[in-house]
């Protein structure tokens, strides 16, 4: 464990050098429009995914409040949590969407 975490604090220290020595992508590059519609259609599959499952969430749970009222506490409190966990699928997905967009995507020069 030791010998691996040293390891690893040498790649961290020692090898950033290397990363100074790509050299600079080329103007005319195709990266920038297909990380834009990468980025688009992550999205866009990302959010209806999203949709879904939370509607099939919130549907089985109103079926199972309907079936035991006495338990509706408990099974709204892990329906919310769910949907939190459901919803942060999507924010993920926004994230990786912008990081597309503006690191290759939109160039403003």
């Amino acid at each position: 464990m030791r010998r691996s975490l040293t390891l690893a604090g040498l790649a961290v220290f020692g090898l950033p050098g290397l990363a100074f020595a790509q050299t600079p992508a080329a103007t005319g590059s195709w990266i920038g429009p297909f990380a834009v519609i990468a980025a688009g259609i992550g999205m866009a599959i990302a959010a209806g995914l999203c949709g879904l499952g939370q509607g099939r969430a919130v549907a089985s749970a109103v079926d199972a409040m309907a079936r035991q009222p006495g338990a509706a506490a408990r099974i709204q409190t892990a329906m919310i949590i769910g949907l939190a966990l459901i919803e942060s699928l999507a924010i993920y997905t926004l994230v990786i969407a912008l990081i597309l967009l503006f690191v290759k995507g939109i160039q403003f020069s």
